[in-house]
């Protein structure tokens, strides 16, 4: 029976695999040498840095994490061990482009700001950008995009260079990893020169990782009236953020944007298949189980005397209201890991029914783009 250490946060995994295996589930930050030195498989999330300090002289074969990222798994060390990673591509793709709606419909019902022509600047566009430029789209604003490594291999059509999109953007948002070297390297990479590029009174979003946007440059962006407003999702130095930086976002979260309950069983599911074909086990094919639906799972709207935009925003906020979080963080920023372990179920689009009164077939193709049902 192969020997399993797996974070014990990662939700829907307790039960599914102790007929094949003996799992030890521990806190990611717990999981230490000792803890890991006669394993097989590790089922982590970001809190869990897999390097050579961790894994030297392990057992360990396999290293799974229930995430999009993975700058915490040192590639080239698990490489020179034999020792294969995969992590969970696009799991969490649809909450965060609904954390990205939330924001955007907060700019509109609550900052009296219009979305329509306005230009968002999307830096990064894998799995989750261009579900982000997908949305903003469907708002009728203008996109432009980066990513680098896209336009290499793609081509530069459709990308534009990182400072014209800077320069031209009303909103920027980031969804890049975080390379701390190399041609692509993002760390850092909003600074004091790329934010005196930006427009003045333009926004900016950060839901990549932290150590992406230099704090102290942020600080002082803000104290300029550089910018108009900031949404961070994500801090350097997380737990330990900033507290200065907190009071001059304009919403801040503690690292949630991909936590809806869809998008961590999406992860889920992707390691514990990923494992039963490593470890040949008959879980390759595992389903979860279902999920709750949500009790105000049913929204209606008569769309009279409303914009097609305000009903959208209205919508997008029905499901999410990012200033819940914002609020619940701001109250109690040292309980920054608790709150990520204990976040609230959030169900994404899909999970909402939609039933149109008196509206054009446009916002009905809003609707059913977004995942919605109904109309």
């Amino acid at each position: 029976m192969i020997k399993i250490v797996a974070d014990n946060k990662i939700p829907f995994l307790k039960g599914v695999l102790e007929p094949y295996a003996s799992v030890n589930y521990l806190d990611g930050r717990q999981i230490d040498r000792l803890a890991v030195e006669n394993c097989d498989a590790l089922l982590i999330r970001t809190r869990t840095i897999c390097n050579s300090s961790l894994l030297r002289d392990s057992a360990v074969k396999f290293i799974a994490t229930a995430t999009i990222g993975f700058d915490h798994i040192d590639t080239g060390y698990c490489y020179s061990r034999s020792i294969r990673w995969v992590n969970a591509p696009g799991c969490n793709a649809g909450s965060v482009q609904q954390y990205i709606a939330s924001v955007l419909a907060n700019l509109v019902l609550k900052h009296h700001y219009s979305l329509a022509g306005k230009t968002l600047g999307i830096i990064g566009v894998g799995h989750v950008g261009k579900k982000v430029e997908a949305l903003a789209r469907l708002l009728g604003m203008k996109v432009l995009l980066n990513d680098p490594p896209r336009a290499r291999k793609e081509g530069r059509a459709g990308f534009v260079p990182i400072h014209r999109l800077l320069v031209e953007s009303d909103i920027v948002t980031l969804h890049v990893p975080l390379n701390r070297s190399g041609e692509d390297m993002t760390l850092h990479l909003i600074n004091q020169a790329t934010l005196g590029l930006m427009k003045p009174g333009s926004w900016l979003i950060n839901t990549s990782r932290g150590e992406v946007a230099d704090g102290d440059s942020l600080n002082s962006a803000l104290t300029a009236g550089r910018l108009e407003g900031t949404v961070l999702d994500v801090w350097e130095n997380e737990p330990s953020i900033d507290l200065k930086l907190l009071e001059q976002v304009t919403l801040a979260t503690p690292h949630i944007a991909g936590y809806s309950t869809d998008g961590k069983l999406n992860g889920t599911v992707q390691v514990v298949r990923k494992l039963g074909n490593h470890f040949n086990l008959p879980i390759a094919s595992w389903e979860p189980p279902g999920i709750a639906e949500p009790s105000d799972s049913i929204i209606t709207f008569d769309c009279r005397d409303h914009t097609l935009e305000k009903i959208a925003c209205m919508a997008m906020l029905h499901t999410y209201d990012v200033n819940d979080d914002d609020l619940r963080f701001r109250s109690n920023p040292g309980e920054f890991e608790k709150q990520r372990g204990d976040y609230p179920v959030r169900r994404e689009f899909p999970a909402y029914k939609i039933k149109l009164l008196n509206c054009p077939d446009a916002a009905r193709e809003i609707f059913e783009t977004l995942g919605f049902s109904g109309g």
